[in-house]
């Protein structure tokens, strides 16, 4: 595993990554904001095959768009991030989907689970995004066009756009690609 972006403070692994997500970092082209950001810390490895990618994330949200999940990535044009986003003091399911400018979706949590478990499945032209709060029953929340037979990048990511810093906790990751 690499890292794009790496924090000044973290340690762990694929099986657990702990690391204090800094402030002014984010994923993001041009749309409604019209501002670029390609600052987040991102743990990731390299995949030619169609996978299917699982984390547990756990983090301790506090300002608007704390985020963390899972990011499959071409480049800074093509690439999906999902997982939790915080906003308006309430913690979304959120996916953005870049190609050349970003989309965003998100389903609002109002009990701010404590952790959520992603699933993210790469198969032919087009990645399915599905969450869950127990392990066991997964929703799916987005499946989106995504460019067949090209390498990419598969791992946890996080950002703060704001000004405050935040810890962030992933578990199991793991890829396994599909056959």
């Amino acid at each position: 595993m690499k890292w794009f972006n790496q924090p000044g403070t973290w340690k762990g692994n694929a099986a657990s990554l702990t690391f204090i997500v800094e402030p002014d970092t984010d994923y993001w082209q041009v749309t409604h904001y019209g501002f670029k950001r390609d600052n987040g810390p991102f743990y990731f490895q390299e995949i030619e095959v169609d996978f299917e990618a699982s984390v547990k994330i756990t983090g301790h949200y506090q300002e608007l768009f704390h985020q963390a999940g899972l990011m499959i990535r071409i480049d800074d044009k093509n690439w999906i991030k999902t997982g939790i986003e915080y906003v308006d003091g309430v913690q979304n399911i959120s996916a953005v989907v870049t190609r050349e400018v970003s989309d965003w979706s998100v389903v609002p949590r109002h009990d701010s689970p404590e952790s959520v478990w992603l699933k993210l499945l790469r198969k032919g032209d087009y990645v399915e995004i599905k969450y869950s709060f127990d392990q066991k029953k997964y929703e799916m929340l987005r499946l989106a066009y995504f460019p067949p037979r090209v390498k990419v990048q598969i791992g946890m990511v996080a950002a703060a756009p704001g000004k405050l810093s935040f810890p962030v906790t992933f578990e199991d990751f793991k890829v396994e690609a599909l056959k």
